[in-house]
């Protein structure tokens, strides 16, 4: 949530519309609304939002929030952060990309850092692996297997991006920048 309000300043419901199903971002995450609202009253008093305005209309009033400095910090500090597990990648680095993207942002220091952290993981499960015999034995080669091709999946983004116009994974179209963004 904080790094959609990294984007602009936002009401919860524009929120819950970007991870609904049918949004943009629902394919990675789907955030129920009534969670959205509960983490909105929570980020206020942690001091990493703050309301803007209030907007009326037909329907009930909206409270608009922006992110404050310390809010904008932790984003930009987690967008950086790989993820330490595998399982992880399917939820957490893809958010993570999809944010990057909408806003133009360059992945490739996220994926070198994941790449980082997956390395060692798919050594460790394949010396493992030799060790080990019965369910123990499958069960790592299905760890194994996962962790191998993460650390593909990343390899092939880290390829395209390096290929790609601007850095972007997604290299068919132009990048988008928000001038909040910092550049």
């Amino acid at each position: 949530m904080l790094a959609l309000l990294r984007e602009e300043s936002r009401h919860g419901f524009a929120i819950a519309a970007l991870t609904a199903a049918d949004g943009p971002l629902g394919q990675v995450w789907r955030i129920p609304r009534p969670l959205i609202y509960r983490a909105l009253s929570r980020l206020e008093p942690a001091g990493l939002i703050e309301p803007l305005a209030v907007e009326s209309g037909a329907g009930p009033q909206r409270t608009v929030y922006a992110l404050t400095d310390s809010g904008r910090e932790a984003v930009d500090e987690w967008l950086r952060q790989p993820s330490e597990h595998v399982r992880q990648l399917r939820s957490d680095l893809l958010m993570k990309l999809a944010l990057l993207d909408r806003r133009g942002l360059d992945p490739r220091g996220l994926l070198r850092d994941q790449r980082a952290v997956l390395e060692p993981i798919v050594a460790a499960l394949a010396a493992d692996r030799k060790r080990q015999e019965d369910f123990d034995a499958v069960l790592l080669a299905w760890r194994h297997t996962n962790a191998g091709a993460a650390l593909q999946f990343v390899d092939d983004l880290l390829a395209e991006a390096s290929g790609g116009a601007g850095g972007q994974c997604h290299v068919d179209r132009p990048a988008r920048r928000r001038s909040q963004d910092g550049g």
